[in-house]
């Protein structure tokens, strides 16, 4: 049975989704008590609610459940703190990443993977798809990717030191059913408008949008059967992975998608845009899993807007 944290939400659910269509059992530990999504509906899914901050409440559920494995999605990085409550929020993040390092060990599972990010590139040098073993900066401009980083040495350290196979996984930009809005690029709101027939609200981005901006963009239902595959995996080469689609989608392409769905969707952006996309190198992801996407640009646009006008809840 594989134990997946964070696994009702949005990279979670299609992870859990994945690997039950794999033949596995899944439990998903949420902090939260909510209702299993329609696409885990009815399955084989023991819900366990516990704060992975909390070991005691953690440890027990390997009382309950015979955990083989373990998917770490769950959120483990204080998102904005302020200043008097930085350093606390800092503790209580690293406490969750060592509790569930504390249970894999514990329980003797086969392997543990913990979610990264895209954003631990930031600042390479960026002349061609990323690799897993490009330097990365010691610094990062917000604290997602500066905890991912801490997260990814720690983990190397205590699989070195306790012999757990843990794994890295780099997620590159996602989107799809349970998706929110995104701060750093426009595919969800677009799509949601599209839905709507609205004009799409682009405020909350970052940065403004252009027609130009490409980033890696990988469909959910991708990325979470990449997840599985990795996690079921008999054998890895190696303790890091990049997951994303190994190629850029500018906004300009995402837009051509969507009205092919959605012909009367206002999606144009205006020209512009100078910051070269991001896109990850899949093939260790490839070589180890046989991996392959099954959603190009234009079938994921048109699968979102079918199940958000489906009366779907994200």
């Amino acid at each position: 049975m594989i134990l997946v944290t964070g696994g009702l939400g949005f990279i979670g659910s299609h992870t859990v989704r994945a690997l039950l269509d794999l033949g596995e059992d899944c439990v998903v530990a949420q902090r939260r008590t909510r209702e299993l999504p329609a696409l885990l509906a009815g399955e084989r899914v023991a819900v366990e609610q516990a704060d992975i901050t909390d070991r005691d409440a953690l440890l027990a559920i390997g009382r309950r459940h015979d955990i083989t494995g373990i998917v770490h999605l769950a959120a483990s990085y204080p998102w904005s703190p302020t200043p008097d409550t930085a350093v606390e929020a800092t503790r209580h993040s690293l406490d969750g990443l060592l509790n569930i390092a504390q249970a894999a060990q514990e329980w003797g599972v086969r392997r543990l993977g913990v979610a990264s990010t895209i954003g631990v590139y930031f600042g390479v040098q960026n002349d061609g798809p990323l690799r897993e073993d490009a330097p990365l900066p010691l610094n990062a401009p917000v604290s997602i990717p500066t905890f991912k980083k801490v997260g990814e040495l720690l983990n190397g350290f205590l699989a070195d030191a306790t012999d757990i196979d843990i794994v890295n996984y780099r997620i590159s930009g996602t989107w799809g059913p349970l998706g929110h809005a995104d701060p750093f690029f426009a595919a969800p709101a677009l799509i949601h408008a599209a839905a709507r027939g609205t004009a799409p609200d682009l405020s909350h981005l970052v940065r403004p949008a252009f027609a130009e901006d490409g980033i890696d963009l990988n469909y959910v239902r991708d990325t979470g059967r990449a997840l599985a595959l990795l996690q079921l995996a008999d054998k890895l080469n190696h303790r890091t992975y990049n997951v994303g689609s190994g190629r850029a989608t500018t906004n300009a392409q995402l837009a051509e998608a969507i009205k092919k769905a959605a012909p009367d969707a206002q999606v144009g952006l205006p020209t512009g845009g100078d910051t070269p996309p991001m896109v990850l190198d899949i093939s260790r992801l490839q070589e180890d899993t046989g991996y392959q996407a099954e959603y190009d640009t234009e079938r994921a646009a048109g699968d979102y807007i079918a199940w958000l006008r489906a009366g779907n809840k994200i």
